[in-house]
């Protein structure tokens, strides 16, 4: 069932995404060649924990940390520990934040030092789909509108598109109804309506669209080997269009 929230509810789930961006922003300002993941983890537990929130990850379905740190290959759900970034590689940082009540959601992939080209045009396309999607997020579109926005997108530039996993609602749990794909047909889903709130999170590979997860039962990375990028934003549905609840 898809929940509906009050401006005032709305307003406290923003509340709890200016936390989550606030720890993005930390890992940027401290990202560096020859920091661990476990680094990441701190800093990003250390930010919410300050706000007087609770990372949300950390235990959620027996994930062991407050952040999933995913690096190069590794699409989500990487476990911090560690091992340590060169510069070259991409992280993504996916977390959350949990205040009075209400839960926050966002990641963004960065790049450590400078990256190669096709990397770059990556990040840069897969960032770019996330706002396209946003953009489609309108009262009265399809579910379907958004998901296809990603996928024509990102198709088009010859990118795989992760099928096994999507965005979600979001409200005073942190995976709510509806389910948000990749992929889809306009025109198709359900209506959007004022008061929704859902996470857009495109999971875009250099080369295909197969991942499985390795044996920890957690990390999930590309069957190709190919580097994989990850950006979501939390956003509520408004008359005004599109509101963006983690803008960093």
């Amino acid at each position: 069932m898809v929940s509906v929230k009050t401006k005032a509810d709305i307003e406290k789930m923003h509340e709890a995404g200016k936390i989550a961006a606030d720890a993005l922003n930390a890992v940027e300002a401290k990202l560096r060649p020859g920091m661990t993941t476990r680094d990441i983890d701190k800093i990003v537990h250390h930010v919410i924990t300050s706000h007087g929130a609770v990372p949300n990850f950390l235990g959620l379905y027996g994930f062991p940390a407050s952040a999933c740190v995913s690096v190069n290959e590794e699409v989500i759900h990487g476990i911090p520990g560690g091992r340590k970034l060169n510069e070259g590689d991409i992280v993504s940082v996916d977390l959350g934040a949990r205040y009075k009540g209400w839960n926050s959601d966002t990641c963004y992939t960065f790049a450590v030092g400078q990256v190669a080209p096709e990397i770059r045009r990556l990040l840069d396309d897969t960032e770019a789909s996330l706002y396209k999607a946003i953009e489609a997020a309108q009262i009265g579109a399809r579910l379907g509108d958004v998901s296809h926005t990603v996928e024509a997108y990102c198709r088009e530039r010859g990118y795989g598109i992760v099928q096994n996993y999507c965005g979600h609602g979001i409200g005073r749990e942190v995976h709510e109804d509806p389910e948000v794909p990749n992929h889809g047909k306009a025109g198709h889903g359900m209506r959007l309506a004022d008061g929704m709130t859902i996470c857009i999170e495109p999971m875009i590979n250099l080369v295909g669209d197969a991942v499985h997860t390795l044996k920890n039962g957690w990390t999930v990375v590309t069957d190709s080997g190919s580097w994989s990028a990850h950006f979501e934003h939390m956003i509520a549905i408004t008359e005004n269009g599109p509101m963006i609840l983690t803008k960093r």
